[in-house]
């Protein structure tokens, strides 16, 4: 069974340390999962009964290309006009609780597992039509339209529905959920859940122009990025600009699986 970190929010005692593994670099952070407390939320507009954490956002010199979100919706919460930009695509993965998106005037429904993608311009809606909160990922980009290319199709999906494709050579210890098709130029970006069985690694420092944002899902593992090893785990996110390079070594108990997202499929902009 997948597992979702999904304990966000509180505040820490007075009595805990104040060291922490957070840190900002001029080619990553790490935001820990014990820094997502209640006073680092905003309120939306448009969104009721709802409160977000803003993990990642575009930065002029940094990540440029989206911004991410956690977020928090009561019961009977929701909106009407959830995203106030047409050039605005989402993607959604619920973590806990449950929920509807109208889109194009068909409901959907929201379990833990399942991933969303609505297109820049698109219709939708978002409802907690349930009696308990609903958490969900957030990840906002403006689409970069190519002239001749027809935009791309929403995409509804849950993760025990998705093929998990096995990186080369590695036995399957090293995989994939992908929610976008990777060989689909529409999409200018990639989605996909990455899962690292006990004692699998990434075995060269990759080294590339996509820009990530990794949200730590289940487990734990050591992440190299730029010079240095970082130990992470469920709750924590890494937010990574181009070139950063990085590895990962993990090494257990359990599995090690956080959410991915990094942007592809276009031209670089020149200034």
């Amino acid at each position: 069974m997948n597992k979702y970190f999904s304990k966000f929010g509180g505040l820490p005692a007075q009595t805990q340390t104040l060291s922490s593994k957070a840190i900002f670099t001029n080619a990553y952070a790490v935001i820990p999962g014990t820094v997502m407390t209640d006073i680092v939320t905003s309120v939306l507009p448009h969104w009721e009964q709802t409160r977000a954490w803003i993990i990642s956002r575009p930065l002029s010199g940094f990540a440029e290309t989206f911004a991410q979100y956690i977020m928090e919706v009561a019961p009977g919460g929701g909106s009407v006009k959830p995203e106030p930009d047409a050039r605005a695509q989402a993607g959604i993965f619920v973590v806990e609780g449950e929920g509807m998106i109208m889109h194009e005037g068909k409901a959907n429904r929201l379990s833990p597992g399942t991933f969303a993608y609505l297109p820049a311009g698109a219709a939708w809606t978002f409802l907690n039509d349930s009696a308990s909160p609903i958490r969900f990922h957030w990840i906002r980009k403006a689409y970069k339209t190519v002239d001749g290319l027809d935009p791309p199709a929403a995409v509804f999906a849950h993760e025990d529905d998705c093929d998990l494709a096995a990186m080369p050579d590695t036995d399957g210890k090293w995989a994939t959920t992908r929610f976008l098709d990777p060989d689909d130029p529409r999409y200018d970006m990639h989605i996909n859940i990455v899962t690292f069985e006990p004692g699998a690694v990434i075995p060269f420092m990759e080294t590339h122009v996509m820009e990530h944002g990794l949200y730590v899902l289940e487990g734990k593992a050591v992440y190299r990025l730029n010079e240095d090893w970082v130990e992470v785990e469920a709750g924590d996110y890494m937010w990574l600009r181009s070139f950063c390079p990085q590895a990962c070594y993990a090494g257990g108990p359990g599995r090690f699986r956080y959410f991915l997202y990094k942007d592809v499929n276009r031209h670089p902009d020149l200034f």
